[in-house]
């Protein structure tokens, strides 16, 4: 075989375990981030876990995702539905709540009452309001 052949096969190799690797770091990171984002879980039960995944790193993340892995997927989801709220709140806040019509109306009408605006303006605010 030529020398070609051989290294395609070699890159080819290399690329899958480099794949394997940097998967594998993921899932250990996301594993130690999971770990000290659980509120419920004591100090005791956080330091047992992180010994294990230090010291036995690829097998801690294994036995971490079998032991933990529907907590992971509720906390997860919890968290997405705080980041919601609190940006739908924000969007509500900047963008402001409309009035009801009837405030509209009766804000127009004070304009009116006052002079600062005229009658044909105070229907077109009637008429907008009521659209």
């Amino acid at each position: 075989m030529d020398s070609i052949t051989t290294d395609f096969w070699d890159v080819l190799l290399w690329s899958f375990w480099f794949f394997i690797w940097i998967a594998a770091l993921m899932v250990w990171f996301r594993c130690l981030f999971d770990l000290f984002g659980d509120r419920s879980l004591s100090g005791w039960g956080k330091a047992g876990w992180v010994i294990l995944l230090v010291f036995v790193p690829w097998l801690g993340a294994l036995i971490y995702l079998i032991a933990r892995g529907r907590s992971m997927t509720e906390r997860q989801m919890a968290l997405v539905a705080e980041q919601q709220a609190a940006q739908q709140e924000y969007i509500q806040k900047v963008a402001g709540k409309s009035a009801s019509p009837a405030s509209q109306i009766a804000d127009a009408k004070a304009l009116l009452d006052s002079g600062a605006i005229s009658q044909t303006e105070f229907e077109s605010l009637k008429a907008k309001a009521m659209a």
